[in-house]
């Protein structure tokens, strides 16, 4: 009788330098995910750039695939990463990160029970460096998110959404169709979140499923990322995007 294959959760990690001392920990956060039955999970982790720093950090663990490629920013790393990413399920982990226990099954579950679901996400905790935590503000209800509810809070709240991008679990297909990530200098993650959400419906646990990790050298922490004129020209062309898909009528699934 032959063994019955397992089916992949391929969890796609972007890397630089400064980042990759946190990747045993996001590692030891994988190992510690407990999926049902025909499940298991693949970490692609891709470095944006090909430097000597990163590999040091790379878990020996057969379920892990280590990547280089010139530099273009973390949305550029892991779209590239989509090529060894051969599951039908694309999961998120920042390399400075941590998944909390049952996040890969919570996300899992709910889309494997509605295929009208395109992508999942849960509660976000922000880690402080003395390891306390600090919950993430405005998350929505647990529950089916509509199409265009994130776009609309995001453009009444300052461009901030109500679901954290970094906790993204999405179907393969749906992913590819959009391009991955955007090709921008920063927001690329907040980029794909409007956009899914334009073309499907999604899904939010309450539970919280990701520890965000706050530390001085992050890119988000630095002084580009807050330019007032870079944010604005990012969060047009976001927002173009997202509402030309749904301006389009295009959705998932398409209708059979």
């Amino acid at each position: 009788m032959r063994a019955a294959v397992s089916r992949h959760i391929v969890v796609v990690t972007a890397v630089h330098a400064p980042s990759a001392p946190h990747l045993p920990e996001a590692h030891a956060s994988l190992c510690a995910q407990e999926l049902p039955g025909g499940w298991e999970w693949r970490w692609v982790i891709q470095e944006d750039g090909t430097t000597d720093a990163v590999g040091l950090y790379v878990p020996a663990d057969p379920r892990v695939t280590f990547r280089q490629g010139r530099p273009g920013g973390p949305g550029v790393a892991r779209t590239m990463a989509l090529a060894h990413a051969d599951g039908p399920y694309v999961k998120i982990l920042d390399a400075d990160d941590r998944l909390t226990p049952g996040a890969l099954a919570r996300d899992l579950a709910a889309l494997e029970a509605d295929r009208t679901l395109g992508w999942a996400a849960s509660r976000a905790l922000d880690l402080l460096p003395d390891g306390s935590t600090v919950a993430f503000p405005g998350d929505p209800a647990e529950g089916p998110v509509e199409r265009g509810a994130v776009l609309d809070f995001w453009a009444a709240n300052d461009f901030r959404a109500q679901i954290h991008p970094a906790t993204l679990f999405v179907r393969r297909d749906l992913l590819v169709a959009l391009g991955g990530w955007m090709a921008l200098p920063a927001s690329e993650d907040t980029g794909l979140l409007l956009a899914l959400n334009s073309v499907s419906r999604g899904w939010f646990s309450a539970e919280a499923g990701l520890l965000y990790r706050k530390w001085e050298g992050q890119v988000t922490g630095l002084a580009p990322h807050v330019d007032p004129a870079e944010r604005t020209a990012r969060m047009a062309v976001v927002e173009e995007r997202a509402r030309a898909l749904g301006a389009l009528g295009w959705r998932y699934p398409a209708a059979g």
